[in-house]
């Protein structure tokens, strides 16, 4: 059994590398799509619902699988012996930052079901500073898992 999970480490670990890869694209751009329907949209007409649609989509169809891809294959590699030393710093600060961009994407969800309430809705300079987090985050995670301090 053990063999057959060494075996599978490589490919668990690129299609959590792929997971991850989609999840960070939809958490950078749905924050951008905020800032236009905000700044140039608003909250009704024809546009505000295309929009509506574009954010559902990005959420449902990309963002949420990806998510659960990335927690799931993650989860797998945590638990194949000898990956982490769950003793050094590394994997903990990997766990916060994994844990703030999953509570960045729960935060998205629910700018998104603000906007499809008709508001309140948070100014595009708002949105613009949001987007800096997966950006922050992403830079502990990978500093975390290549310099493992």
């Amino acid at each position: 059994m053990f063999n057959l999970i060494i075996s599978l480490y490589p490919w668990i670990k690129a299609f959590h590398i792929m997971s991850v890869i989609a999840w960070m694209a939809a958490l950078f751009y749905l924050p951008r799509l905020y800032v236009y329907h905000s700044e140039q949209v608003g909250l009704g007409g024809e546009t505000h619902d295309l929009f509506l649609t574009m954010e559902y989509k990005l959420l449902k169809v990309i963002m949420n699988p990806a998510m659960i891809a990335t927690w799931v294959f993650g989860i797998c590699l945590a638990l194949i012996p000898g990956v982490v030393d769950w003793g050094a710093v590394w994997p903990w600060t990997k766990l916060v930052g994994i844990l703030a961009m999953s509570g960045f994407h729960g935060w998205l969800v629910g700018q998104r079901k603000a906007f499809a309430a008709g508001g309140p809705i948070k100014s595009g300079r708002n949105y613009r500073m949001m987007n800096e987090v997966p950006t922050i985050l992403m830079a502990l995670i990978v500093l975390s898992v290549v310099v493992k301090f």
